[in-house]
């Protein structure tokens, strides 16, 4: 019987109940957050709400992940389960190609159309007449509006802090592919060597990454309030540095189960899995720091 299974079916499971319950928690309270900070009122309840939706997230995802990790080393998967897993993988960084293809079109269609329109450019030239005197540039520091909208002092350079996030980035994608070829060839110590550094280099990223913000709301007025820029600006590096954190969540996570013995040369999906969810980051920073940073 056992030698005719070709697909594992895992026992029914409360993972998918939690997960839409803590999602939906979750963006309520972000939701509210927003809602609230704009009219002026507490945004307390909110923040409670927002945490204790990451909590449930949390929750489903130790339980949920440590389900199929127990499952996997009991050798239940076959070779049908593992493409399933792939195809799955596969398709949620595809997802994400297109959560940030749809900002970085957000800050295309603003850079081409908008802006130039308001200058009184473009076939749309007319929307000049809404704020008269107006003149289009790019990156945005006058705002049409600036008593409503007052736009930031200067932005930040992309030669400096930027470019040094880049170097970790770029250099990381390399040491985890280093520890990759490591795992494949039997080499444990080195897997840990490297993966170790990558994890390292992620965390150093994202230490810059917030002292450039304390920077630009501090020092340069540069925040989300400070017009069509500034929103932009922290939409898109903002949401990337939350994928550099579930991306250093998830090696961590891959690290401690190479110090527990897990994982074998042929049979590491898991690892496999989150070495693309890094380099999907690692390129979404390139285009973030061509786009947004330098042109």
């Amino acid at each position: 019987m056992a030698e005719n299974q070709t697909y594992y079916v895992p026992e029914q499971s409360k993972w998918p109940i939690v997960a839409t319950v803590g999602l939906g928690v979750t963006l309520y309270g972000v939701a509210s957050i927003m809602v609230n900070s704009n009219q002026g009122e507490s945004t307390t309840a909110s923040w409670v709400m927002f945490f204790i939706g990451a909590l449930i997230m949390a929750y489903m995802l130790f339980g949920w992940f440590g389900n199929v990790i127990r499952e996997s080393r009991a050798g239940l998967y076959s070779d049908q389960m593992d493409r399933s897993f792939r195809w799955g993988m596969s398709w949620f960084i595809f997802s994400e190609v297109m959560f940030f293809a749809a900002f970085f079109g957000a800050l295309f269609y603003v850079r081409v159309f908008v802006v130039p329109w308001l200058g009184g450019e473009g076939d749309k030239g007319s929307s000049a007449m809404l704020w008269e005197g107006f003149s289009s540039a790019w990156p945005l520091v006058q705002n049409p509006n600036p008593e409503a909208y007052p736009g930031p002092s200067e932005v930040i350079g992309p030669w400096g802090l930027p470019l040094m996030n880049t170097i970790l980035l770029v250099t990381s994608s390399f040491t985890i592919t280093i520890a990759h070829h490591a795992l494949k060839a039997g080499h444990r110590a080195k897997t840990k060597l490297w993966l170790g550094a990558t994890l390292a280099l992620a965390v150093v990223f994202l230490f810059v990454q917030g002292y450039e913000y304390m920077h630009a709301y501090q020092d340069l007025d540069l925040t989300l309030q400070s017009g069509i820029y500034g929103s932009t600006f922290f939409m898109l590096t903002g949401f990337h540095g939350a994928h550099v954190l579930l991306g250093s969540l998830m090696l961590t996570v891959m690290l401690v189960r190479i110090f527990k013995g897990h994982f074998t040369a042929d049979n590491h999906f898991g690892f496999e899995a989150a070495a693309w969810y890094w380099h999907f980051v690692d390129v979404v920073w390139l285009g973030l720091f061509v786009f947004v940073y330098i042109i």
